[in-house]
Protein backbone atom coordinates (compact mmCIF):
# COMPACT_ATOMS: atom_id res chain seq x y z
CA UNK A 1 0.00 0.00 0.00
CA UNK A 2 1.28 3.63 -0.56
CA UNK A 3 2.58 5.59 2.25
CA UNK A 4 0.26 8.34 2.65
CA UNK A 5 1.19 11.74 1.42
CA UNK A 6 0.30 13.26 4.75
CA UNK A 7 3.29 11.50 6.25
CA UNK A 8 6.06 13.31 4.70
CA UNK A 9 5.67 14.50 8.06
CA UNK A 10 7.60 11.76 10.13
CA UNK A 11 9.96 11.24 12.90
CA UNK A 12 13.23 11.61 10.33
CA UNK A 13 11.52 15.12 9.30
CA UNK A 14 11.41 16.50 12.38
CA UNK A 15 14.42 15.33 13.18
CA UNK A 16 16.07 17.13 10.99
CA UNK A 17 13.98 20.35 11.31
CA UNK A 18 14.95 20.67 14.98
CA UNK A 19 18.40 20.36 14.44
CA UNK A 20 18.39 22.85 12.17
CA UNK A 21 16.43 24.93 14.53
CA UNK A 22 18.91 24.54 17.11
CA UNK A 23 21.92 24.95 14.70
CA UNK A 24 19.80 28.38 14.12
CA UNK A 25 18.52 28.99 17.41
CA UNK A 26 20.24 27.35 20.03
CA UNK A 27 17.90 27.98 22.47
CA UNK A 28 15.46 26.28 20.43
CA UNK A 29 13.80 23.60 22.95
CA UNK A 30 13.86 20.08 20.43
CA UNK A 31 12.12 17.76 22.74
CA UNK A 32 9.42 20.38 23.68
CA UNK A 33 8.86 20.53 20.14
CA UNK A 34 8.22 16.89 19.06
CA UNK A 35 6.43 15.90 22.09
CA UNK A 36 3.77 19.28 21.43
CA UNK A 37 3.89 17.82 17.76
CA UNK A 38 2.89 14.37 18.48
CA UNK A 39 -0.37 14.96 20.65
CA UNK A 40 -3.80 12.81 20.87
CA UNK A 41 -4.64 13.57 17.95
CA UNK A 42 -1.65 13.78 15.38
CA UNK A 43 -2.58 10.37 13.44
CA UNK A 44 -5.92 11.41 12.73
CA UNK A 45 -4.73 15.12 11.49
CA UNK A 46 -4.80 15.17 7.91
CA UNK A 47 -2.50 17.10 5.48
CA UNK A 48 -2.81 20.24 5.76
CA UNK A 49 -4.16 19.94 9.29
CA UNK A 50 -0.88 18.62 10.21
CA UNK A 51 1.07 21.82 8.34
CA UNK A 52 -1.05 23.68 10.54
CA UNK A 53 -0.28 21.97 14.05
CA UNK A 54 3.16 22.89 13.01
CA UNK A 55 2.52 26.32 12.23
CA UNK A 56 1.04 27.14 15.46
CA UNK A 57 3.93 24.76 17.54
CA UNK A 58 6.81 26.31 15.95
CA UNK A 59 5.26 29.78 16.90
CA UNK A 60 4.70 28.61 20.13
CA UNK A 61 8.73 27.85 20.21
CA UNK A 62 9.55 31.10 18.67
CA UNK A 63 9.35 34.66 20.37
CA UNK A 64 6.25 37.40 20.46
CA UNK A 65 8.09 39.23 17.61
CA UNK A 66 6.74 38.39 14.26
CA UNK A 67 9.77 40.58 12.62
CA UNK A 68 12.14 38.09 15.12
CA UNK A 69 10.06 35.42 13.97
CA UNK A 70 10.40 36.33 10.20
CA UNK A 71 14.36 36.34 10.78
CA UNK A 72 14.42 33.01 11.92
CA UNK A 73 11.83 31.24 9.06
CA UNK A 74 14.53 33.12 6.82
CA UNK A 75 17.49 31.93 8.24
CA UNK A 76 15.83 28.24 7.97
CA UNK A 77 15.70 28.65 3.93
CA UNK A 78 19.35 29.99 3.91
CA UNK A 79 20.42 26.99 6.12
CA UNK A 80 18.89 24.46 4.20
CA UNK A 81 20.75 26.11 0.84
CA UNK A 82 24.09 26.57 2.72
CA UNK A 83 24.46 23.19 3.88
CA UNK A 84 23.16 21.28 0.82
CA UNK A 85 20.72 19.79 2.59
CA UNK A 86 18.35 17.69 0.60
CA UNK A 87 14.63 18.74 1.14
CA UNK A 88 11.09 18.29 -0.62
CA UNK A 89 10.16 21.93 -0.57
CA UNK A 90 6.17 20.81 0.17
CA UNK A 91 7.43 19.61 3.48
CA UNK A 92 8.13 23.27 4.51
CA UNK A 93 5.26 24.45 3.27
CA UNK A 94 4.21 25.39 7.22
CA UNK A 95 7.37 28.36 6.34
CA UNK A 96 4.44 30.36 4.03
CA UNK A 97 1.79 29.09 6.22
CA UNK A 98 3.27 30.78 9.18
CA UNK A 99 2.59 34.26 7.31
CA UNK A 100 -0.59 34.07 6.61
CA UNK A 101 -1.26 32.95 10.24
CA UNK A 102 0.46 35.77 11.84
CA UNK A 103 1.91 38.22 9.26
CA UNK A 104 -1.65 39.57 8.12
CA UNK A 105 -0.68 42.75 10.09
CA UNK A 106 2.04 43.33 9.17
CA UNK A 107 2.17 43.69 5.81
CA UNK A 108 5.80 44.99 4.89
CA UNK A 109 7.45 42.52 6.66
CA UNK A 110 5.40 39.69 5.51
CA UNK A 111 5.74 40.86 1.49
CA UNK A 112 9.43 41.16 1.82
CA UNK A 113 9.10 37.48 3.63
CA UNK A 114 7.21 36.41 0.91
CA UNK A 115 9.27 37.58 -2.42
CA UNK A 116 12.21 35.18 -0.45
CA UNK A 117 10.15 32.08 0.87
CA UNK A 118 8.29 31.54 -2.65
CA UNK A 119 11.63 31.05 -4.09
CA UNK A 120 11.84 27.78 -1.83
CA UNK A 121 8.66 26.55 -1.53
CA UNK A 122 5.10 28.62 -2.73
CA UNK A 123 3.70 31.27 -1.16
CA UNK A 124 0.72 30.73 -3.41
CA UNK A 125 -2.30 30.49 -0.54
CA UNK A 126 -0.23 32.75 1.55
CA UNK A 127 -1.22 35.88 -0.59
CA UNK A 128 -4.51 35.26 -0.85
CA UNK A 129 -5.73 36.62 2.54
CA UNK A 130 -3.29 39.52 1.82
CA UNK A 131 -5.15 40.33 -1.98
CA UNK A 132 -8.87 40.28 -0.01
CA UNK A 133 -7.22 43.06 2.91
CA UNK A 134 -4.97 44.82 0.66
CA UNK A 135 -6.22 44.28 -2.82
CA UNK A 136 -4.87 47.38 -4.50
CA UNK A 137 -1.53 47.36 -2.64
CA UNK A 138 -1.04 43.43 -3.04
CA UNK A 139 -2.05 43.73 -7.33
CA UNK A 140 0.47 46.38 -7.88
CA UNK A 141 3.13 44.55 -5.66
CA UNK A 142 2.34 41.29 -8.39
CA UNK A 143 2.82 43.41 -10.96
CA UNK A 144 5.88 44.11 -9.75
CA UNK A 145 6.77 40.47 -8.82
CA UNK A 146 5.24 40.01 -12.72
CA UNK A 147 8.78 41.47 -13.72
CA UNK A 148 11.11 40.10 -10.85
CA UNK A 149 13.91 37.82 -12.45
CA UNK A 150 13.40 34.60 -10.16
CA UNK A 151 10.98 32.53 -12.00
CA UNK A 152 9.09 31.17 -9.20
CA UNK A 153 8.36 34.62 -7.97
CA UNK A 154 6.73 35.35 -11.04
CA UNK A 155 4.59 32.50 -11.29
CA UNK A 156 3.79 34.00 -7.68
CA UNK A 157 2.13 36.94 -9.48
CA UNK A 158 -0.37 34.56 -11.69
CA UNK A 159 -0.93 31.63 -9.51
CA UNK A 160 -1.67 33.41 -6.12
CA UNK A 161 -4.00 35.31 -7.94
CA UNK A 162 -6.42 33.24 -9.25
CA UNK A 163 -9.77 33.67 -8.81
CA UNK A 164 -10.62 29.69 -8.15
CA UNK A 165 -6.97 28.42 -6.93
CA UNK A 166 -7.80 24.58 -5.94
CA UNK A 167 -7.52 24.28 -2.12
CA UNK A 168 -7.68 27.81 -1.68
CA UNK A 169 -9.99 30.75 -0.58
CA UNK A 170 -11.55 32.31 -3.17
CA UNK A 171 -10.99 35.81 -4.27
CA UNK A 172 -14.76 37.27 -4.96
CA UNK A 173 -13.88 40.51 -5.86
CA UNK A 174 -11.27 38.82 -8.79
CA UNK A 175 -14.19 36.14 -9.14
CA UNK A 176 -16.39 39.17 -10.29
CA UNK A 177 -14.06 41.20 -11.80
CA UNK A 178 -10.60 39.88 -13.22
CA UNK A 179 -9.85 43.27 -14.98
CA UNK A 180 -6.76 44.08 -12.25
CA UNK A 181 -4.91 41.04 -13.06
CA UNK A 182 -4.85 41.01 -16.75
CA UNK A 183 -1.80 43.35 -17.23
CA UNK A 184 0.18 40.74 -15.10
CA UNK A 185 -1.51 37.69 -17.43
CA UNK A 186 -0.69 40.01 -20.60
CA UNK A 187 3.14 40.77 -19.12
CA UNK A 188 3.59 37.03 -18.23
CA UNK A 189 1.80 35.46 -21.64
CA UNK A 190 5.05 34.61 -23.36
CA UNK A 191 6.98 34.14 -20.24
CA UNK A 192 10.55 31.77 -20.70
CA UNK A 193 9.59 29.66 -18.08
CA UNK A 194 7.07 27.07 -19.00
CA UNK A 195 6.33 26.90 -15.09
CA UNK A 196 5.13 30.36 -15.20
CA UNK A 197 3.34 30.31 -18.90
CA UNK A 198 1.26 26.98 -17.28
CA UNK A 199 0.31 29.44 -14.13
CA UNK A 200 -1.18 31.93 -16.85
CA UNK A 201 -3.01 29.55 -18.29
CA UNK A 202 -4.59 28.31 -15.33
CA UNK A 203 -5.51 31.79 -14.15
CA UNK A 204 -7.14 31.97 -17.29
CA UNK A 205 -9.49 29.03 -16.96
CA UNK A 206 -10.74 30.37 -13.55
CA UNK A 207 -11.37 33.35 -15.25
CA UNK A 208 -13.32 31.61 -18.17
CA UNK A 209 -15.35 30.01 -15.70
CA UNK A 210 -17.31 33.31 -14.39
CA UNK A 211 -16.23 35.86 -17.74
CA UNK A 212 -15.85 33.84 -20.65
CA UNK A 213 -16.31 36.79 -22.44
CA UNK A 214 -13.09 37.92 -21.22
CA UNK A 215 -11.05 35.02 -22.00
CA UNK A 216 -12.53 35.02 -25.65
CA UNK A 217 -11.89 38.36 -26.02
CA UNK A 218 -7.79 37.55 -25.04
CA UNK A 219 -7.55 34.72 -27.20
CA UNK A 220 -8.72 36.91 -29.97
CA UNK A 221 -5.72 38.97 -29.05
CA UNK A 222 -3.42 36.40 -28.37
CA UNK A 223 -3.53 33.62 -30.81
CA UNK A 224 -0.99 32.71 -33.64
CA UNK A 225 1.55 36.04 -32.25
CA UNK A 226 3.36 32.62 -30.76
CA UNK A 227 3.67 28.85 -30.40
CA UNK A 228 4.27 29.32 -26.43
CA UNK A 229 1.37 31.70 -26.16
CA UNK A 230 -0.82 29.54 -28.62
CA UNK A 231 -0.38 26.65 -25.75
CA UNK A 232 -1.10 28.89 -23.08
CA UNK A 233 -4.60 29.99 -24.65
CA UNK A 234 -5.46 26.87 -25.50
CA UNK A 235 -5.10 25.18 -22.54
CA UNK A 236 -6.68 28.24 -20.33
CA UNK A 237 -9.96 27.52 -22.56
CA UNK A 238 -9.99 24.02 -21.52
CA UNK A 239 -12.98 24.44 -19.67
CA UNK A 240 -14.93 26.52 -22.50
CA UNK A 241 -13.71 23.64 -24.83
CA UNK A 242 -14.88 20.68 -22.59
CA UNK A 243 -18.54 23.07 -22.61
CA UNK A 244 -18.66 23.17 -26.02
CA UNK A 245 -18.48 27.02 -26.66
CA UNK A 246 -19.13 27.51 -30.35
CA UNK A 247 -16.65 30.70 -30.50
CA UNK A 248 -13.83 29.03 -28.92
CA UNK A 249 -14.35 25.73 -31.07
CA UNK A 250 -13.81 27.92 -34.16
CA UNK A 251 -11.41 30.19 -32.73
CA UNK A 252 -9.05 26.33 -32.63
CA UNK A 253 -10.01 25.80 -36.19
CA UNK A 254 -12.95 23.47 -34.88
CA UNK A 255 -15.68 23.43 -37.26
CA UNK A 256 -18.73 22.10 -38.47
CA UNK A 257 -19.69 18.60 -37.72
CA UNK A 258 -22.24 18.47 -40.86
CA UNK A 259 -20.05 15.74 -42.61
CA UNK A 260 -19.05 13.69 -39.54
CA UNK A 261 -21.11 10.25 -38.72
CA UNK A 262 -21.19 8.24 -36.03
CA UNK A 263 -21.75 4.59 -36.87
CA UNK A 264 -21.62 1.07 -34.61
CA UNK A 265 -21.48 2.73 -31.58
CA UNK A 266 -21.45 -0.19 -29.29
CA UNK A 267 -21.09 -0.34 -25.64
CA UNK A 268 -18.90 -3.71 -24.89
CA UNK A 269 -19.76 -3.67 -21.19
CA UNK A 270 -23.38 -2.92 -20.20
CA UNK A 271 -22.73 -4.16 -16.66
CA UNK A 272 -19.97 -2.94 -15.32
CA UNK A 273 -18.70 -3.63 -11.90
CA UNK A 274 -16.91 -1.16 -9.76
CA UNK A 275 -13.11 -1.57 -10.06
CA UNK A 276 -13.75 -2.75 -13.46
CA UNK A 277 -13.88 -0.54 -16.87
CA UNK A 278 -16.22 0.44 -19.02
CA UNK A 279 -15.62 -0.53 -22.53
CA UNK A 280 -16.88 0.78 -26.07
CA UNK A 281 -16.31 1.40 -29.59
CA UNK A 282 -17.53 3.58 -32.44
CA UNK A 283 -16.27 4.68 -36.28
CA UNK A 284 -16.21 7.77 -37.05
CA UNK A 285 -16.55 8.67 -40.74
CA UNK A 286 -15.96 11.74 -42.33
CA UNK A 287 -18.03 11.99 -45.53
CA UNK A 288 -17.18 15.49 -46.75
CA UNK A 289 -14.34 15.50 -50.07
CA UNK A 290 -12.51 17.64 -47.55
CA UNK A 291 -10.33 17.13 -44.60
CA UNK A 292 -12.00 17.69 -41.50
CA UNK A 293 -9.91 19.14 -37.96
CA UNK A 294 -12.17 16.72 -35.22
CA UNK A 295 -11.90 17.48 -31.42
CA UNK A 296 -13.12 14.08 -30.37
CA UNK A 297 -14.39 13.28 -26.25
CA UNK A 298 -16.73 11.37 -24.89
CA UNK A 299 -19.01 12.26 -21.97
CA UNK A 300 -19.94 10.29 -18.84
CA UNK A 301 -22.62 11.07 -17.17
CA UNK A 302 -22.65 10.08 -13.38
CA UNK A 303 -24.92 8.70 -11.39
CA UNK A 304 -25.09 11.02 -8.11
CA UNK A 305 -26.27 10.12 -4.73
CA UNK A 306 -29.96 11.95 -5.47
CA UNK A 307 -31.02 9.85 -8.73
CA UNK A 308 -29.47 12.20 -11.14
CA UNK A 309 -27.01 12.04 -13.72
CA UNK A 310 -23.73 14.67 -14.05
CA UNK A 311 -22.01 14.80 -16.88
CA UNK A 312 -17.76 14.56 -17.49
CA UNK A 313 -16.15 15.24 -20.20
CA UNK A 314 -12.79 12.82 -21.21
CA UNK A 315 -11.06 13.72 -24.36
CA UNK A 316 -10.13 11.38 -26.63
CA UNK A 317 -8.24 13.17 -29.56
CA UNK A 318 -7.76 16.00 -31.69
CA UNK A 319 -6.40 15.14 -35.30
CA UNK A 320 -7.82 15.96 -38.78
CA UNK A 321 -9.37 13.20 -40.49
CA UNK A 322 -8.95 12.89 -44.44
CA UNK A 323 -11.69 13.56 -46.54
CA UNK A 324 -14.18 10.19 -47.09
CA UNK A 325 -11.81 8.65 -44.37
CA UNK A 326 -13.62 5.80 -41.79
CA UNK A 327 -11.65 5.11 -38.53
CA UNK A 328 -12.62 2.76 -35.38
CA UNK A 329 -12.07 3.96 -32.41
CA UNK A 330 -11.79 1.91 -29.28
CA UNK A 331 -11.50 3.02 -25.43
CA UNK A 332 -11.62 2.12 -21.70
CA UNK A 333 -13.05 4.34 -18.80
CA UNK A 334 -12.23 2.87 -15.45
CA UNK A 335 -14.21 2.44 -12.73
CA UNK A 336 -11.28 1.98 -10.07
CA UNK A 337 -12.33 3.62 -6.72
CA UNK A 338 -10.53 6.75 -6.36
CA UNK A 339 -10.58 9.31 -3.08
CA UNK A 340 -11.79 12.33 -5.84
CA UNK A 341 -14.85 10.42 -6.77
CA UNK A 342 -17.32 8.31 -4.90
CA UNK A 343 -19.91 5.93 -7.12
CA UNK A 344 -23.06 5.19 -7.27
CA UNK A 345 -24.42 1.88 -8.70
CA UNK A 346 -27.43 2.12 -11.07
CA UNK A 347 -28.42 4.17 -14.65
CA UNK A 348 -24.82 5.91 -16.25
CA UNK A 349 -24.80 6.74 -19.77
CA UNK A 350 -22.49 7.58 -22.34
CA UNK A 351 -22.21 9.92 -25.61
CA UNK A 352 -19.67 10.95 -27.99
CA UNK A 353 -19.00 14.51 -28.52
CA UNK A 354 -17.51 16.22 -31.62
CA UNK A 355 -16.31 19.82 -31.85
CA UNK A 356 -18.75 20.46 -28.89
CA UNK A 357 -21.99 18.45 -30.39
CA UNK A 358 -23.17 15.54 -28.29
CA UNK A 359 -23.79 12.78 -31.08
CA UNK A 360 -25.34 9.35 -30.11
CA UNK A 361 -26.41 8.62 -26.00
CA UNK A 362 -26.29 5.12 -24.72
CA UNK A 363 -26.84 3.46 -21.35
CA UNK A 364 -24.98 1.21 -19.26
CA UNK A 365 -25.27 0.04 -15.21
CA UNK A 366 -22.94 0.20 -12.76
CA UNK A 367 -23.02 -2.52 -10.37
CA UNK A 368 -21.37 -3.84 -7.22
Amino acid sequence: MAELFKNIYNQQFFEQFTNIMVAIKPEFNKKSFIRTIYDDVWEERELKQRMRHITLVLKNHLSDNYKENIVVLLAIITYIKKNNIKEESIEYMFLPDFIEVFGLDDYDTSIHAIEQVTQFTSCEFTVRPFIIRYKDKMIAQMKRWSGHDNAAVRRLATEGARPRLPWAMALPSLKKDPSPILPILESLKNDPSEYVRRSVANNLNDISKDNSAIVIELVKKWIGKTKATDWVVKHGCRTLLKEGNTTVLGLFGFGSVAKIVVNNFKIHTPKVRIDNSLEFSFSLENTANESAKIRLEYGLYYQKANGTLSRKVFKISEKTYSENSVVLINRKQSFKIITTRKFYTGLHQLSIIINGVTFDKLDFQLID
